[in-house]
């Protein structure tokens, strides 16, 4: 049930709103034909609709669920990662232990067992899964077969677990925040990518890694990092359990690192030589394409905060 005194649901109240509008203006835009490609502007907003539709029925059916959707989140991630990047047909029957490791991760979130939570992918899954590439016999490009999963692991599911682990993260005074910390780090993360797009296409001149990505540009960068630490700021001690000096800190962290996991997914792509990671989501790409920030700025917030509130 929506509570308009809770201000977790005035948020959302408030996210849906804005989506509203900016659907309205965009249908209206493509009506008059004032906008290039709006097929994909629209595209890109129904998406929108289901992501943020999923996410907030998941808040409102409680904890449990959620969990259940990020893990559901990393299995998709890690699906369409393995999908892109080549693995050995000898790998195949690895390839299954990887996928097991979703479940033992999600669920050691559920429990709260942050000791094993935080070293299982990391140290056992890394440990198992390379004897077990032992165990096939084949040892052309096992280093690189190796690296390739492990990595892919601890982007899709260990750094995107830590989302879900906002949810059940034991605040000193504080009950019921997680799901405030978790609407937090998500728009926030989401804003920083829409803000330094926008600076980028109002103000962008000189690039910052243009053979990784044409454009991005310092006045994106900079656009967005002070947009996201001004406006976590305005928005963390309302919504988390956070002080306006914490919460600004917690923007340009966000900011900084959510930066860094797209272009690090970026630099993916074009090794590959792919535009995007997948189609899942039309208008957007794939899971990876929206989820490349979150996969950075989810571990080190979780971090921040444990840190000095937990």
């Amino acid at each position: 049930m929506i509570d308009f005194s809770n201000p977790l649901h005035v948020v959302m109240g408030f996210v849906l709103g804005f989506l509203v509008l900016a659907h309205v203006i965009s249908f209206t835009l493509a009506r008059l034909n004032k906008i290039k490609s709006p097929e994909e502007l629209l595209l890109r907003i129904q998406s929108w609709w289901w992501i943020i539709g999923l996410l907030f029925l998941s808040i409102l059916s409680g904890v449990t669920t959620s969990i259940v959707l990020f893990a559901f989140i990393s299995f998709l991630a890690l699906k369409e990662y393995l999908s892109i990047v080549p693995t050995r047909h000898s790998d195949r029957r690895v390839l299954f232990w990887a996928y097991l490791t979703i479940p033992v991760q999600y669920y050691l979130v559920s429990i709260d067992w942050y000791g094993v939570f935080i070293i299982f992918i990391p140290v056992y899954a890394f440990l198992i899964l390379s004897v077990r590439m032992v165990l096939t016999g084949k040892n052309d490009g096992f280093i690189h077969a190796v690296g390739v999963l492990h990595w892919g692991m601890m982007l899709t599911v260990y750094s995107v677990s830590h989302v879900a682990y906002l949810l059940v993260l034991p605040l000193n005074g504080v009950t019921g925040a997680g799901f405030g910390l978790m609407l937090f780090l998500i728009m926030m993360t989401q804003l920083n990518d829409v803000c330094q797009y926008l600076f980028g296409k109002l103000l962008g001149k000189r690039k910052i890694i243009p053979s990784v990505s044409p454009n991005k540009t310092w006045a994106g960068f900079i656009g967005g990092l002070v947009s996201v630490t001004l406006l976590a700021g305005l928005l963390g001690s309302y919504l988390t359990p956070m002080d306006v000096q914490f919460s600004l800190l917690a923007g340009f962290i966000i900011a900084v690192s959510g930066f860094f996991g797209d272009v690090t997914i970026s630099s993916v792509k074009r090794d590959l030589n792919i535009k995007d990671s997948g189609q899942l989501l039309p208008g957007h790409g794939g899971i990876l394409d929206r989820i490349d920030s979150l996969m950075f700025t989810a571990p080190l917030f979780f971090h921040f905060i444990r840190y000095f509130y937990a």
